[in-house]
């Protein structure tokens, strides 16, 4: 363009080159004789001649140098201000787009950053140190301070306190700058932000305590947790001295889910319990008797359609109750078996209507199991009349029947579940546990339970009653095996050969191992013995384990059938009696110890007899 401008500015100065306007339109040269005042001409176009084009609408990324250079002047006065300003918005940041056009080296020559440009943008870009840490946190108790003053100087004129409060409603999202360096943690606790921070949780205005929930929620992010030990470390054992479970409990209170940004503070503060107890799974004992429990409850319990909110309510009450007696104690001073069998009730003949929905389901029937675990939970079950509603489930062939299955196993187990197994024989269970037994239900798309561990729990289901069934109950129970010529006898057989090839399987690949490894220790031991259990041994167990008690117990006939399959089968009643040896001397924690040493001889004596 400036070539084409001093053309014509010569073509002024030069009138015997006036009327020779062509030449601009050639792209030769002319050359001129030495002394001669004409003109040597280059080629151009006439665009700068044109009428001007409608200006183009500046687009966001396009910004000329001397916009970017006052941008950055800007940026450095702000940054040479002793104390740092709040924004008054959020600017978004504009990042580099590809170019439309396809490169080449001409472009790639103009494209290319230049070490002072690139200086530029990398003092742009501030990065959270120590010191801009510390500005941030004044800033922010400051602000909070201010608007504290505010709401007491004019706690009925809105008008006069919204300014501070919208200030401090951005500093709290300037804070989340401080998740990105978790380094940095024990620094903002030794700047005591935390104690801060946990006491907008109470504030009056609902968006601050969110926004406060928000930013908690991302500072102990659990995967950023772990990137530094020691600053999450000092964050957690802050917010716990600082009593945060029971902060974030009366911030639930008053939250209305019926309001979007509310509900998300819900959602957010259970996301924060979460990170919890996942990083220090001691704390779930303390949250739940700080309130946390019974506000579960409470949530599950509330007649509200499903949403996103009730499948995590679910989920943390699983998750407290599934390592931590106490809570189990807890949840059925709370009543909490009765709540979980209501909440369960619809599903007897309802399927759920989404998989989240569905996997809600789970977490509750998971609950169930995990609370049974406590003694006197069985007690409360069955006078809840929860196997009355297991058993409806299990005849129904519904979803519901794969998780009402483990609950009638847990409830069964050990010494403690004797009542209940009495009362499911009263109730007609026989008539539904063995055509499950007889035949494990066809897969199905949205099946929880594998083969192997239905026939699991089908099998613990009838052990157990083998175990603690007396007088009557178990004189029914042990008619069913001679019922249309012993098909359950045959069944039994079916399954022992089937779980003895699994456990032969992974034994050789054990024995392998140690051929190959080095000398095995105990630890080593103990791990092989689980991955028997794992690969089919437990379930071996308690399949041998109803051979010799229905042998004992039941009619001769039955020890005949035995005999006849092992015999056709090449088996051998040595291998069953090595089985249940093994079994006798591995009975784990379950009961105390006087009912372990009854249950080991009484074992032994079955084998003498078989």
């Amino acid at each position: 363009m400036d070539k084409v401008k001093s053309l014509f500015f010569i073509r002024i100065l030069n009138p015997l080159h006036l009327g020779n306007w062509t030449g601009l339109f050639h792209s030769s040269t002319t050359k001129s004789s030495p002394g001669s005042d004409s003109v040597q001409y280059v080629s151009a176009d006439l665009s700068f001649l044109q009428p001007p084009n409608t200006p183009k609408r500046t687009q966001d990324d396009e910004l000329d140098d001397d916009d970017a250079n006052s941008e950055y002047e800007r940026q450095q006065r702000i940054r040479k201000r002793p104390k740092m300003p709040g924004p008054e918005r959020e600017v978004p940041v504009e990042r580099p787009k590809l170019p439309s056009k396809l490169v080449t080296e001409d472009s790639m020559e103009e494209s290319t950053i230049t070490e002072e440009e690139r200086e530029q943008i990398m003092q742009l870009v501030e990065v959270l140190d120590e010191s801009a840490l510390k500005r941030m946190i004044l800033l922010f108790e400051k602000r909070a301070l201010k608007n504290q003053e505010m709401r007491i100087k004019f706690p009925d004129i809105p008008e006069k306190f919204m300014e501070s409060e919208v200030e401090l409603h951005e500093v709290v999202q300037e804070l989340h700058a401080v998740a990105t360096v978790p380094d940095l943690y024990p620094i903002m606790v030794e700047l005591a932000a935390v104690p801060s921070m946990l006491e907008l949780l109470a504030h009056e205005n609902t968006d601050v305590a969110v926004a406060v929930v928000d930013l908690l929620q991302e500072l102990t992010d659990v995967d950023i947790l772990h990137e530094s030990q020691e600053g999450a470390d000092a964050l957690i054992d802050a917010l716990l001295d600082h009593q945060i479970c029971a902060l974030l409990v009366q911030n639930l209170e008053r939250l209305d889910e019926n309001t979007r940004e509310e509900a998300e503070g819900v959602h957010n503060t259970l996301a924060i319990f979460e990170n919890l107890t996942e990083f220090r799974p001691d704390i779930c004992a303390d949250a739940a008797r700080q309130g946390l429990m019974q506000w579960l409850l409470r949530r599950i319990r509330l007649k509200m359609p499903f949403d996103a909110n009730k499948l995590y309510a679910s989920e943390i009450l699983s998750i407290l109750l599934q390592n931590t007696p106490e809570n189990r104690h807890l949840l059925g001073d709370l009543e909490g078996i009765d709540v979980l069998l209501q909440q369960l009730a619809f599903y007897k003949r309802h399927d759920p209507s989404s998989n989240e929905e569905n996997e809600m389901m789970e977490n509750l029937f998971n609950c169930l199991c995990s609370s049974l675990m406590h003694a006197p939970n069985r007690e409360r079950f069955l006078k809840g009349e929860g196997l009355q509603l297991m058993n409806l489930m299990l005849r129904e062939k519904k979803l519901s029947r794969n998780g009402s299955l483990k609950v009638v196993d847990h409830a069964m187990s050990g010494p403690d579940g004797k009542e209940n197994c009495n009362k499911f024989v009263d109730i007609l269970g026989l008539r539904t546990i063995f055509p499950l037994f007889m035949k494990t239900p066809k897969k199905n798309r949205k099946k929880v339970l594998t083969t192997e561990e239905h026939e699991e729990h089908v099998v613990s289901i009838i052990a157990s009653m083998l175990r603690n069934c007396h007088g009557p109950q178990r004189q029914r129970l042990l008619n069913k095996f001679t019922e249309n010529d012993h098909e359950k006898v045959d069944r039994l057989m079916e399954l022992h050969f089937k779980y003895l090839e699994k456990v032969e399987e992974v034994d050789l690949e054990i024995d392998k191992e140690r051929r190959d490894g080095e000398e095995e220790t105990d630890e080593d031991e103990e791990n092989n013995y689980l991955r028997r259990l794992e690969g089919g041994l437990f379930t071996l167990q308690l399949v041998d384990y109803i051979l010799l008690e229905v042998c004992s117990g039941g009619p001769s006939s039955i020890k005949q059938r035995i005999t006849q399959i092992l015999n056709l089968r090449g088996g051998s009643f040595k291998t069953i009696r090595h089985v249940m040896r093994e079994y006798a001397g591995n009975l784990g924690d379950v009961g105390d110890v006087d009912w372990r040493k009854m249950e080991q001889q009484h074992i032994l004596q079955l084998v003498d007899k078989f």
